[in-house]
C-alpha cells in the first residue's frame, strides 16, 4: 500500500511540475511526430526536401553525427551547424476564445519561432526557457504548422559540449484571456521553524481580455499526504489589458522542513476565478527551510550549521548527449547522493526543469548559475585542451542585449525550488587575462593566483575594473524578482578581483580552486562570506573546508564526467567526474564516498605498483584483480573505518593497517596471487563496519543483465546494465567484447554507453564495446502498449535476453 501510495504521489508531482513551468493555463506537451532538417536556409525549406520524419522531441542533432578529429575539441569533436523543426497540428474551435502560446524549455541555440508563416520571435541564448503568444495567427479548426530555425553554426561556441536543437520538452498552452502570468505564482518561506512555518505567496496575473475582470484568487497549501494545512483568498480588479498581484501570507503549524535528510514538499494550489467560476489554476511544488550565512560560520539549514559538498555538473549524459530524460537524471543524482553528496552547482547555465524538481523531491541544494562569460568571449580551445590556437566565438555578442532579461528569467523560471540555495550570475569571467586584466597581474604583485595567468598586466585587454559595475547590474536584476537567497559567482582570479568591486558586489563569493586564499582573505575581508564554488579532487581541497569553520562548503570539479573540454584526439570529453559517462560511481566517487558519507564503507582498488614506493596513493585505482603471478601490486583502500584488514584467498596480509589521515588512503604492496582479495573496516575497538572483495576472473563467457528497468510507461526509458562474466560469474573486468542489441517490440534504442572516453567509434548504431566488461543500454518505449524483448549478444559469449513491459 506504501508503495502505490508512493508512487502516487511521484506522479502527482510530475503533473504539477508540468502545470508549474509557465503557472498558467492548460499546458499539452507537443514533442511526438516533428520532422527535421539541416539546412542553412533563411526560410523553411520546402516539403519536397529531404525532411527526416518522425523525429520525437527532445531532440540534439548534434550527438547523433559522428566524432571527428576536424571539428573542435572544446565541443567534443561533434559538429553544430543549422537545423529547422517543423510540426503540424490541429487547434480545435472549442479553443475559440482562448489564448494560444508556444512555451520552449530550452533550444541551442540562436533560434528562431514560426506559426503559419509568421515569425513570433528569436532568442540567441541556448539554456533559457522562453514562451511566445501564438493567438494572433493561429488557425483554429485548421492545420496549423510550427517551424523552428535553430543556428549552431558557430560550433565552437562553448568551452564544453552544448549539444544543438530543441533538446528539452515543447509545449502548447491554452488559457482564458485572464490569467496567471508567465511564472507568475512566487512562494518563499519567510519563516520555518520546526514550530511554526509561513510562506509568503505573490501571483502576478494579466488580462488579455477586453473588459475590465474583478477576480477572486484563492491560494490553498497542500502537505505531502494530501491534507490542507492552509488557504487564503484575495480579490483584485483588472483592467483591460493591464496586469495585477495579490499576495498572501500562509501559515502552517509544525511544518515539516525541508533539507536534503528529509525532503518534505507541499503543494500550493492557486485558482482564479471570475464571476464564480474558475477560469485559471496553476500547482506549485515548495517547501520550508530558512538560509542563514555567516562570515564566521558559514551555512546554516534549518539552524543547523552544515559543509556543503557539492559537485559541479554540466547537462549532457554521454551518448545521449544534451537530450536527457528525467529517468535518467534520477539514477545519476541518486548516485551522487550515495556517495555523500548533498548538493549541485548548475554550471554554468540554466538547466532542465526535471532536473530542479529531482532536486527538490530527492533532497539536493541547488546553486543555480546563469552564464560562463558576459561582454568579452573566453578562450574556446579547438585542437584539445589547453593546446594550440584558441577560437573565440561565445554568447558574448548578444550580452549587452540579453544577458540581464535571461538571468531574470532563469529567476522567475526556478524561484519556487526549496532546493535552491544560492543564485550565481557567471562563473570564471575573471579569469586573468581571459580576457580582463590589471595591473596585479604584474611584477612581484602576481602572486596569490591559482590558474594561468596568460602572462602579466596587458593595458591593451578590457580592464577587470568594468567587472564591478556589471556584476551590480546583474545582481540588481536577480534580487528585482527574488530577495530570499544570496547572489554569488565563481571567481577565478581572485587576487585580480580583490582590486575591483566585484567581490564586494556579491552576497557570498565563490573561489574556484584558491583554496590558499581562505584564511588570509577572512582576515582581510572579515564580513566576505566564502565558499569553494570549484575544487580539485585532492583530499587537501576538502580539509580546507573542515579545518575552516568559516568555509561553508566545495563543489568539486566535476560530479560527472562530461562530453567536451577535450584533450587532444582521442578524447570525448574531460574525466575528472565522481561518475563516468554513463553514471555508474567511478574509483574517486568512493574516495569521495569515504570523506563524505556518514554510512560505514569500504572499497578496494588495485594498480601495477610504483617504482618509488613513496609515491602518493592513487585515487582512481579500479578495482581489479587480474595481473601477472608474483607482480608486485599496489592495493589501496578507501574507507571511513579508523582502519581496515586485508586478507588474499582467506589469509590476513598483515596487521590491520590505521586510516591515513594525510591522504585519505589504506595502502599495501602486495605480490600478486589470483583469487579473492578483501578488505575489512574495522571500528577503533576492532568491530567490522564494512567489507568490500574483488576477485580473479577466468576468461569471458557470457553477458549478464546486472540491473534493469523492466516496466516503464509511455515514451518511458528503461535504463539496462550489462556485465561481462565468466563461467562462475565473476565480472570480467578486462573485457571489451563489442555487444549487439536486437529488438523485437514497441522500444527503440537510445544509445549504449561504455563510458570509454577514448573510444572514438561510432555512437549511432546498435553495437558497442564494453568498457571494464561493463555497458549500459538506453531503451525508450515508442508509445504503443505490449512487451518487447531485447537481446544482448557478443560473438562467442553466451547471449542475454530481457524483457521490458511498456505502459500507456
Amino acid at each position: 500500500m506504501r508503495k502505490n501510495l508512493f508512487a502516487t504521489l511521484l506522479l502527482s508531482l510530475a503533473v504539477f511540475s508540468a502545470a508549474a513551468q509557465v503557472s498558467f493555463g492548460k499546458p499539452e506537451k507537443i514533442n511526438n511526430e516533428w520532422s527535421f532538417i539541416l539546412s542553412n536556409a533563411q526560410t523553411v525549406p520546402a516539403s519536397t526536401e529531404r525532411w527526416r520524419h518522425p523525429v520525437n522531441l527532445p531532440h540534439d542533432w548534434s550527438i547523433k553525427a559522428p566524432l571527428s578529429p576536424t571539428l573542435a575539441s572544446c565541443t567534443g569533436y561533434l559538429p553544430g551547424g543549422v537545423g529547422w523543426y517543423r510540426k503540424t497540428l490541429v487547434m480545435p474551435e472549442a479553443r475559440k476564445g482562448q489564448k494560444v502560446y508556444l512555451y520552449f524549455e530550452g533550444v541551442y541555440n540562436r533560434s528562431e519561432v514560426f506559426i503559419n508563416g509568421h515569425s513570433l520571435g528569436a532568442r540567441p541564448n541556448g539554456y533559457v526557457s522562453f514562451m511566445y503568444d501564438a493567438t494572433p495567427y493561429v488557425e483554429l479548426g485548421k492545420e496549423n504548422t510550427i517551424a523552428v530555425r535553430v543556428d549552431h553554426s558557430r560550433s565552437a561556441d562553448s568551452r564544453w559540449y552544448t549539444g544543438s536543437g530543441i533538446y528539452r520538452d515543447v509545449w502548447l498552452v491554452y488559457a482564458h484571456p485572464v490569467h496567471i502570468a508567465q511564472w507568475g505564482v512566487y512562494a518563499v518561506p519567510q519563516v520555518a521553524t520546526a514550530k511554526r512555518g509561513e510562506l509568503s505567496v505573490e501571483v502576478a496575473l494579466e488580462n488579455g481580455s477586453p473588459e475590465s475582470a474583478a477576480l477572486t484568487v484563492v491560494n490553498e497549501l497542500v502537505d505531502g499526504g494530501g491534507s490542507t494545512v492552509a488557504k487564503s483568498s484575495g480579490k483584485v480588479t483588472l483592467a483591460t489589458q493591464k496586469g495585477g498581484k495579490v499576495s498572501a501570507t500562509l501559515a502552517v503549524k509544525n511544518p515539516q522542513l525541508w533539507s536534503p535528510e528529509t525532503p518534505n514538499l507541499y503543494t500550493l494550489k492557486t485558482t482564479v476565478l471570475l464571476g464564480g467560476r474558475v477560469i485559471d489554476e496553476a500547482a506549485t511544488v515548495t517547501g520550508f527551510r530558512s538560509l542563514r550565512f555567516d562570515p564566521d560560520k558559514g551555512f546554516a539549514l534549518n539552524g543547523q550549521w552544515v559543509k556543503v559538498k557539492g559537485v559541479c555538473i554540466h547537462h549532457d549524459a554521454g551518448v545521449l548527449g544534451a537530450a536527457v530524460p528525467r529517468e535518467v537524471w534520477r539514477q545519476r543524482l541518486l548516485s551522487l547522493k550515495e556517495v555523500g553528496c548533498n548538493a549541485i552547482r548548475t554550471s554554468h547555465n540554466p538547466q532542465s526543469p526535471a532536473l530542479y524538481d529531482l532536486c527538490d523531491e530527492l533532497g539536493l541544494l541547488v546553486l543555480d548559475e546563469s552564464a560562463d562569460e558576459w561582454e568579452f568571449p573566453k578562450r574556446k580551445w579547438v585542437a584539445g585542451w589547453n593546446v594550440g590556437t584558441p577560437g573565440f566565438d561565445g554568447s558574448f555578442d548578444f550580452f549587452e542585449e540579453w544577458g540581464a532579461r535571461d538571468l531574470a528569467d532563469m529567476v522567475r523560471r526556478d524561484r519556487n525550488h526549496p532546493s535552491i540555495f544560492a543564485w550565481s550570475i557567471v562563473n570564471e569571467v575573471d579569469y586573468p587575462n581571459d580576457p580582463y586584466s590589471h595591473p596585479v597581474l604584474d611584477g612581484k604583485s602576481a602572486g596569490g593566483f591559482t590558474q594561468p595567468i596568460f602572462g602579466g598586466y596587458k593595458p591593451d585587454a578590457p580592464n577587470a575594473e568594468r567587472l564591478g559595475a556589471i556584476a551590480k547590474r546583474m545582481v540588481a536584476a536577480v534580487k528585482e524578482y527574488d530577495r530570499s537567497r544570496p547572489v554569488t559567482a565563481g571567481l577565478a582570479g581572485v587576487a585580480m578581483s580583490n582590486q575591483t568591486e566585484f567581490p564586494g558586489a556579491l552576497d557570498i563569493a565563490g573561489y574556484n580552486y584558491t583554496e590558499s586564499r581562505y584564511a588570509e582573505d577572512h582576515k582581510a575581508y572579515p564580513q566576505r562570506v566564502i565558499f569553494g564554488s570549484e575544487n580539485g579532487h585532492d583530499i587537501g581541497a576538502w580539509q580546507a573546508v573542515t579545518d575552516n569553520e568559516h568555509i561553508f562548503g566545495q563543489f568539486l570539479w566535476t560530479g560527472i564526467d562530461y562530453l567536451g573540454e577535450s584533450r587532444s584526439w582521442p578524447s570525448r570529453g574531460f574525466y575528472s567526474g565522481l561518475l563516468d559517462l554513463g553514471g555508474f560511481i567511478k574509483p574517486r566517487g568512493y574516495f569521495r564516498q569515504s570523506l563524505w558519507s556518514g554510512k560505514p564503507m569500504a572499497y578496494l582498488g588495485a594498480y601495477p605498483a610504483p617504482q618509488n614506493a613513496d609515491r602518493a596513493p592513487s585515487i582512481d585505482a579500479p578495482p581489479v584483480w587480474s595481473y601477472e603471478a608474483g607482480q608486485p601490486v599496489r592495493v589501496v583502500c578507501y574507507t571511513n573505518a579508523a582502519k581496515a584488514q586485508l586478507r588474499l584467498n582467506g589469509k590476513p596480509v598483515g596487521s590491520p593497517k590505521d586510516y591515513d589521515a594525510k591522504t585519505g588512503v589504506i595502502v599495501w604492496d602486495i605480490p600478486f596471487e589470483a583469487g579473492t582479495l578483501e578488505v575489512t573496516g574495522l571500528s577503533k575497538t576492532g568491530e567490522e563496519a564494512s567489507r568490500y572483495a574483488i576477485r580473479t576472473s577466468g576468461r569471458p563467457y557470457a553477458i549478464k543483465v546486472v540491473a534493469a528497468d523492466t516496466v516503464i510507461g509511455s515514451r518511458g526509458v528503461a535504463q539496462v546494465t550489462l556485465q561481462v562474466v565468466d563461467e562462475h560469474e565473476i565480472p570480467v573486468m578486462l573485457s571489451d567484447d563489442e555487444v549487439t542489441c536486437r529488438i523485437t517490440g514497441s522500444l527503440r534504442l537510445l544509445g549504449m554507453e561504455a563510458s570509454n572516453n577514448f573510444d572514438m567509434g561510432s555512437y549511432t548504431d546498435n553495437t558497442q564495446r564494453a568498457f571494464y566488461g561493463r555497458l549500459l543500454v538506453y531503451l525508450q518505449a515508442t508509445g504503443e502498449e505490449g512487451r518487447a524483448t531485447v537481446e544482448f549478444s557478443a560473438p562467442w559469449l553466451k547471449k542475454a535476453t530481457l524483457t521490458i513491459s511498456c505502459k500507456q
